[in-house]
């Protein structure tokens, strides 16, 4: 097996790989990307738009602090008003995500109570989750739980959008339960009685996830800090890498559990989920091999030999910097940056915060002068540290965003059905002619 794959891996390297000329010369925008790496406009939605540029007098794009907006509403002004309120707000996000529409008072309650009701898992899922596996992916274990969820659907192959909506809704609510119970099944190994402690009625999905996971009710101020970070991962527009592969799935016509597993498979790969996780893990490294975290030259040298492969993981970058859209600011990481200043004020952690904020101003200078590009901290430098904060586990982070995002792929997905347009994006083929084809007995 391994002759057929090591000839197999040569022959695919050898006939896949671009020559960057041709893709020049072809006028190709290779992952939809412009050559300044902004994305290709491919699609219109009103569920997100995230802004970073303007135009200026003489029509050129110009780089301004980072906007994330929602059906029309900064992110901004959301989570100033429910820390306003001291209230939940994820609930309320969902709904403005599926609706377009603020929510009153009674609708949250209606959503609330309906989320509530549907986070209980079927026997089946139950097995796939408790079956102990060879390996701990829980991206991998999520995929599974959700696929299986197709099984106790009378209708699942449903386009009515009525019924869309009501999938949504189930999947939505049920993502947190199954994410809590993979985790632990993990967390218990080979031992029979895994701690899946059921859901319990009129929680909000931050206060039910947080419970689930030990049993216990989570403190007030934590639940709705937390409850802010679902708001702030739950939408990116339509041309994040999982959201459009949702859409694009969607548009095919398949069904809602498909497509939502096709959104849990994107986020598990390496360029999209996961961050912050690569975050927490440089961070560490940092914090072990630089003696003096307040000395800005040593830490300067240190990042700078991160960038050129020298220090790290040898991937030659610096996690939780720069962003496919945003340059000067992601508005996200703000809220989060201040989020984490607090906590680390309350759970002595104040120094370790002054080391990321080093390290940020640092990172934007360093890769400043070795590329000669102005990037900023994005929403994954600081995400990490504060579910660190919160006693939530690193394998928990991307499954966490999946959790938030899928309320998004949900109003994208219905969006989608709604326009009903197949996705077919044109290839151009990189042969330079048609070749002929030999016999099999003249190879």
């Amino acid at each position: 097996m391994e002759k057929l794959l090591d000839k197999i891996e040569r022959l695919e390297t050898l006939h896949d790989r671009l020559d960057p000329e041709l893709v020049e010369r072809k006028k190709v925008c290779l992952g939809l990307r412009k050559p300044d790496g902004r994305g290709v406009v491919a699609g219109i939605t009103s569920k997100g738009q995230v802004v970073a540029y303007k135009r200026d007098r003489s029509g050129k794009n110009v780089p301004i602090p980072g906007k994330l907006i929602y059906c029309g509403y900064d992110v901004v002004d959301i989570v100033a008003e429910v820390k306003k309120d001291n209230r939940f707000g994820f609930e309320e996000t969902i709904y403005l995500l599926l609706t377009g529409e603020l929510p009153t008072t009674e609708d949250i309650k209606s959503l609330t109570e309906e989320l509530s009701s549907r986070r209980e898992l079927p026997e089946l899922a139950l097995d796939v989750i408790r079956h102990v596996s060879v390996n701990n992916d829980q991206m991998g274990a999520l995929h599974s739980a959700i696929s299986v969820l197709h099984k106790f659907d009378d209708n699942p192959r449903a386009m009515d959008i009525k019924d869309v909506t009501r999938q949504c809704i189930d999947v939505i609510a049920k993502f947190p339960t199954i994410i809590a119970y993979n985790y632990n099944v993990m967390k218990c190994g080979e031992c029979k009685t895994p701690l899946l402690v059921p859901p319990r009625e009129n929680m909000t999905t931050a206060e039910s996830f947080l419970y689930m996971l030990n049993g216990d009710v989570p403190d007030d101020k934590l639940a709705k800090a937390f409850d802010i970070c679902l708001i702030l991962h739950a939408e990116h527009g339509g041309g994040n890498n999982s959201t459009f592969t949702v859409r694009t799935v969607t548009s095919s016509l398949t069904d809602t559990y498909m497509a939502l597993c096709a959104g849990v498979a994107s986020l598990a790969g390496h360029l999209h989920g996961g961050a912050n996780e690569a975050v927490m893990n440089m961070m560490a490294d940092i914090k072990d091999k630089v003696r003096d975290w307040r000395d800005d030259d040593e830490l300067y040298a240190y990042l700078k030999e991160i960038l050129e492969g020298r220090k790290g993981d040898g991937s030659k970058k610096i996690y939780g910097m720069g962003h496919a859209v945003y340059t000067v600011s992601d508005p996200r990481e703000i809220i989060l940056k201040d989020m984490s200043r607090g906590f680390a004020a309350e759970f002595g952690r104040s120094d370790e915060f002054e080391l990321y904020a080093k390290v940020a101003d640092l990172a934007v200078k360093v890769i400043a002068d070795v590329k000669g590009r102005t990037v900023c901290p994005n929403v994954d430098f600081y995400s990490g540290f504060v579910y660190d904060m919160m006693g939530i586990p690193q394998e928990l982070f991307t499954p966490i965003f999946a959790m938030s995002r899928v309320s998004g792929w949900s109003a994208h997905r219905i969006e989608e059905m709604i326009q009903g347009k197949l996705i077919r994006p044109a290839y151009v083929s990189s042969l330079k002619k048609t070749l002929k084809y030999t016999p099999i007995n003249k190879r």
